[in-house]
């Protein structure tokens, strides 16, 4: 074959291929621009005007910037419905992703005996690090259920402090459920007592932050009641209870709304509690009332099924027979009626008297008569064993001509008396009448119920006492600033002291830090405090701080040994710092070697440190503080 040929044949392939090249060149580019087009036309339809599409070979390239993902989620779909989603590359982004809504955060806590449990979502902070922590030390032995979820995103205004609030909560209440979100906090929890229950909810109000809502429902036991006991009056002074009772909360408001048809208008709610004598028992009382009050005064007293109805003087005979013939038809038949229409008595011969009174200083006298010698020494005896031998004072006659059973009235006034703080108690044949000051909510009913269970539920009784917020054992309570102000009194006087250059507490402070001791038993169970020790500018520094550390490490244990609660305070050594007079003069150096007791005020709320983070890093820089017991160069 000739050269011509092979050349020939070799130009016809060249020619061939760079045909096919040009074919597929203009068959990529076709393919390419209908791919643009078509998911460009797409995108337009759909509105995703934000949206551009471009092609390189069979890919297909989204870009621009979405507003959200669900219209980034939108074009994508978009594009995929054109052309295969394989060939899709989605280089789109999001507009402003820190703009978005966070979620709710809150947290369900649920503590009993068996555990604690926790549901809800919580923002990744270092602060839910450490709830968990604080609740897994919390349950000690029990178990702790942790279902919480997190989300990346920072804690909302107010989180911090419902947090430091809700496990306030959780610390206090062993039976509880805690609801926490930003700002709120609602706890709902069961207690031993009414007490109890009075207790946590002055301590979580105490502890509630500015600008944090808290809801509380804590219930209490009904308490059993025995005798269960009722005492409605009608007299010159108005209509009113001295005592009431009642098994459920109808029967609460129907007792109520008998008192307020016969006259009543104070406010006075019924103690609910176990032990009714019968089911009838609201019934039976609101009849008793409406009775009472068509005989135009008097007294009604119920000691469980027993009922005494006392006329006043002067009522007419016709209408008390045809009241207490009423009364007596239209009671249940477990009830018994007694009643009494007094006559009037001679009022030239002076009733015989025994009066039992109480100062505010706790000081008792007894004047008036008893009935024999031992009547007498068993009254002293008795009033001495309630007040102390030291405060009651005893000048009553002897009157053999006494009722039978003025001994038992006599010992029964002592013991009404020790419920209040100050008033007297007066015993006449007729009456006991009882009036003074109390720092006991139930006080009144619990007088009545002990004087109808010791004189019988036909007694005349006066009882006129009231209830001061101030003498209440509960509500009387010293507030941290209170608490602090009495330490800093005491220690204006008295100084604690040590063995010289020691840590060890001298003798001499054992007087004043029972006194101290004292004091803080009273003080709120959620008040932080530091005890910070000082000394003189004598040895090296560093000595001086290690032997004031070691001081106040003695001064809390000390106080641990004295059954003060101290899991809130802290103990820390300052040295030489902070001194309060001139180390220069020996009366100067023995100002500054000092004890002093400090509140911890709440810190403020910062957007995403929260109070549990704080406490972590208070507590890191008092264990690094923390040093052992050393001596100075000279006396401290």
């Amino acid at each position: 074959m000739r050269l011509s040929s092979y050349i020939t044949m070799i130009a016809t392939f060249i020619a061939a291929a760079a045909i096919c090249i040009v074919a597929a060149g203009f068959a990529v580019t076709l393919i390419e621009d209908n791919s643009k087009t078509a998911v460009r036309r797409a995108l337009d339809k759909e509105s995703l005007s934000w949206a551009d599409a471009d092609t390189d070979g069979l890919q297909v390239f989204l870009i621009g910037t979405a507003p959200n993902e669900a219209e980034r989620f939108k074009a994508v779909s978009t594009a995929g419905s054109i052309v295969d989603a394989a060939r899709v590359i989605d280089q789109t982004e999001v507009a402003d992703r820190e703009a978005f809504a966070p979620p709710r955060f809150s947290i369900e806590i649920l503590r009993n005996d068996s555990g604690i449990s926790l549901i809800g979502l919580v923002p990744e902070t270092g602060a839910s690090v450490d709830m968990r922590e604080d609740v897994n030390r919390l349950a000690r032995d029990g178990k702790v259920s942790d279902l919480l979820e997190s989300a990346a995103y920072p804690a909302p205004q107010g989180w911090a402090a419902a947090m430091e609030l809700g496990m306030d909560a959780l610390r206090l209440l062993p039976r509880s459920k805690i609801s926490i979100d930003a700002g709120n906090v609602s706890v709902t929890a069961m207690s031993d007592s009414e007490q109890e229950k009075r207790r946590f909810e002055q301590t979580l109000r105490r502890a509630k932050p500015s600008g944090v809502g808290l809801a509380m429902n804590i219930s209490a036991p009904r308490p059993v009641i025995s005798p269960f006991t009722l005492r409605f009056l009608i007299d010159e002074n108005g209509a009113r209870f001295d005592a009431c009772s009642a098994d459920t909360e109808e029967a609460r408001a129907r007792i109520d709304a008998a008192a307020r048809r016969a006259g009543m208008t104070a406010d006075h709610a019924c103690r609910i509690g176990l032990g009714v004598p019968s089911r009838q028992w609201s019934p039976a009382v609101a009849l008793s009332i409406d009775k009472l009050a068509e005989l135009g005064g008097g007294s009604i007293t119920f000691a469980d099924a027993d009922i005494s109805l006392i006329a006043l003087e002067g009522t007419d005979q016709a209408l008390f027979d045809r009241v207490v013939g009423e009364l007596e038809t239209g009671l249940p038949e477990v009830f018994a009626l007694n009643s009494v229409l007094p006559v009037p008595e001679d009022a030239s011969q002076g009733p015989p008297e025994f009066t039992v009174t109480l100062s505010p200083e706790g000081q008792v006298q007894m004047r008036g008569r008893v009935l024999t010698e031992l009547a007498r020494e068993t009254a002293d005896s008795y009033a001495k064993a309630r007040f102390g031998s030291a405060n009651v004072y005893t000048a009553a006659r002897l009157d053999e001509n006494l009722p039978r059973d003025w001994s038992v009235r006599t010992l029964a006034a002592i013991e009404a008396l020790s419920q209040l703080e100050n008033g007297a108690v007066t015993v006449t044949p007729e009456r006991v009448r009882v009036f003074g000051d109390t720092g006991i909510p139930a006080a009144k009913s619990q007088i009545t119920r002990l004087l109808v269970d010791k004189l019988g539920d036909s007694a005349d009784l006066a009882i006129d006492v009231t209830y001061q917020k101030k003498l209440d054992p509960v509500l009387g309570l010293p507030t941290a600033a209170e608490c602090e102000e009495q330490i800093t009194e005491i220690q204006t006087t008295r100084k604690i002291a040590f063995e010289p250059g020691s840590g060890n507490l001298d003798a001499s402070a054992e007087k004043i830090l029972d006194d101290i001791a004292e004091i803080l038993v009273k003080c709120p169970e959620d008040m932080r405090m530091e005890i910070s020790g000082y000394t003189d500018s004598q040895g090296r520094e560093t000595m001086n701080q290690e032997l004031s550390q070691a001081r106040a490490n003695s001064v809390l244990n000390a106080l641990r040994e004295r059954r003060v609660l101290t899991s809130r305070y802290t103990a820390k050594g300052y040295g030489e710092e902070n001194p309060i007079g001139d180390n220069g003069t020996e009366a100067g150096r023995e100002a500054n070697r000092r004890i002093e007791f400090k509140v911890i005020l709440p810190k403020p709320t910062v957007e995403t440190t929260t109070t549990l983070e704080a406490a972590a890093e208070s507590a890191q820089d008092t264990s690094e503080q923390t040093g052992t017991e050393g001596t100075t160069d000279e006396q401290n």
